[in-house]
């Protein structure tokens, strides 16, 4: 049961703190980070957002580890914004240039994760 939901559980392992760095406190936490100050009600909004759609994702996530029944829908949306992630990057890196290190490790995980996610349904699919 643990192979079958690794890639669920290394999601949730690293999506929560990333979302909890995003969204709890913005204007402390992400300065430290990235090189730009949230100073705005409206850009602390934004990264709370993203926190709260991150852990929206990462309960669907735990429904599959302990509930089978949601393994599937947990899976395809695992890889959903894994792939998701790795588009806007992808996009970006296009548009507006290469990122800092920390952003683009971001891309070389979000695709790692998608592409094991993806293998993991094409495996187990049927034996759920």
């Amino acid at each position: 049961m643990i192979r079958q939901n690794l890639h669920l559980i290394l999601s949730v392992l690293i999506v929560i703190p990333a979302a909890l760095l995003y969204g709890l406190f913005p204007s402390d936490s992400l300065p430290l980070f990235f090189d730009f100050e949230v100073q705005t009600t409206d850009l602390k909004n934004v990264f709370r957002a993203i926190m709260g759609m991150y852990l929206a994702f990462t309960s669907i996530w735990i429904l599959g580890i302990f509930k089978s029944d949601f393994w599937k829908i947990a899976t395809i949306s695992n890889f959903v914004f894994m792939f998701g992630l790795v588009f806007g990057r992808m996009l970006s890196m296009l548009l507006d240039g290469i990122p800092s290190p920390a952003f683009s490790m971001g891309i070389i995980g979000e695709l790692i994760l998608g592409l094991f996610a993806f293998y993991q349904y094409r495996k187990y699919e049927h034996s759920i």
